[in-house]
């Protein structure tokens, strides 16, 4: 069975890539190589963690192309993480979420339906919470309050998705990811930005004065919890699944930027800053659903898991990065 990964060079989707690879599973990559952060860190991603991918550059808003690819590859499944990522980003260039997110979107859904995909896997966020979250968030809570447009596209994509199950049986199963983390990670995330600050001395900002939680994830976790969801698809009349990927456990700013002290052997200059428009002061999975269906289960704290993103940007970017 082929299975079409799109994002392959994204931060999710190159660890993705190498775990089904690992597991002896033939896939083919789309990545587009936007220029949202240098495209060079994505080809190196690709390079260190899955080498021998089939990887194809193609935008998602091109319908011929993606249905010339699907004819091609004739995949049975798809994991589907390309999309304009990055809330405060949005606020700046709306139109990016547009053509990625919603049109894109509705691209992806087309081809899988014509080309009679047995099961798509896509990417939410835990952002489509939103202005109505409770903690622990649960997939049962409301989504129609979104604090920034990204979280708008993501809320929007499930609503889509289960549109496609009910009308055409398209089995699919959305995945809200919590702060994902990890060695190779996003520039624009915290775990990056500050990791890369305090190693070149350089002085860090923290939002809502650092009353902020968030539920960190490593990406083996993430990864571990797609692997499950694919191999888990709906058995419902309507066959679309939404689960949370979080590591249930918030925590506080103040923390995690002590462990990326502790990391780097020197301590941060912060800055303190107001809430930023479109964030949430506090991120936390309800991950029930994810375990009972697939055994979810994520293990790393960030006392284990942010050293060594800490020494990873140290490697490739250097103290002066």
């Amino acid at each position: 069975m082929t299975i079409l990964l799109t994002g392959a060079a994204g931060f999710i989707g190159a660890y993705t890539a190498q775990a089904l690879l690992q597991a002896g599973q033939a896939v083919v990559g789309l990545d587009n190589f936007n220029a949202y952060y240098d495209p060079q860190l994505k080809r190196d991603r690709v390079a260190a963690l899955c080498p021998q991918l089939d990887l194809r550059t193609l935008e998602l808003t091109d319908r011929d192309g993606l249905a010339a690819l699907f004819d091609q590859v004739q995949p049975r499944a798809v994991i589907h993480l390309a999309a304009q990522a990055g809330v405060r980003y949005s606020l700046e260039n709306p139109q990016a979420y547009v053509d990625s997110n919603l049109s894109g979107f509705v691209n992806m859904l087309e081809a899988c339906r014509r080309h009679g995909v047995q099961h798509l896997v896509y990417a939410s966020s835990s952002s489509v919470y939103g202005d109505s979250a409770i903690p622990p968030f649960s997939e049962d809570q409301r989504v129609d309050q979104p604090r920034s447009l990204y979280a708008a596209t993501k809320a929007a994509n499930e609503l889509m998705a289960y549109s496609y199950a009910q009308l055409y049986g398209l089995r699919a199963t959305g995945l809200r990811f919590f702060t994902v983390y990890g060695p190779w990670g996003r520039p624009d995330m915290a775990p990056l930005l500050f990791a890369r600050a305090v190693l070149a001395g350089r002085p860090i900002e923290v939002f809502n004065e650092g009353r902020m939680q968030r539920d960190f994830t490593h990406v083996s976790d993430i990864v571990a919890g797609i692997l499950g969801a694919l191999s888990h698809p709906s058995a419902e009349p309507v066959p679309h699944h939404v689960f949370n990927l979080g590591n249930h456990t918030p925590v506080e700013l103040e923390r995690f930027i002590d462990v990326i002290e502790r990391a780097a052997g020197r301590a941060a200059c912060k800055v303190y800053k107001p809430m930023q428009a479109g964030d949430m002061v506090r991120t936390m999975a309800d991950t029930r659903r994810a375990h009972d269906a697939f055994g979810y289960s994520p293990s790393l704290s960030i006392e284990q898991g942010l050293p060594p993103v800490v020494a990873w940007c140290r490697a490739y970017f250097g103290e002066r990065a």
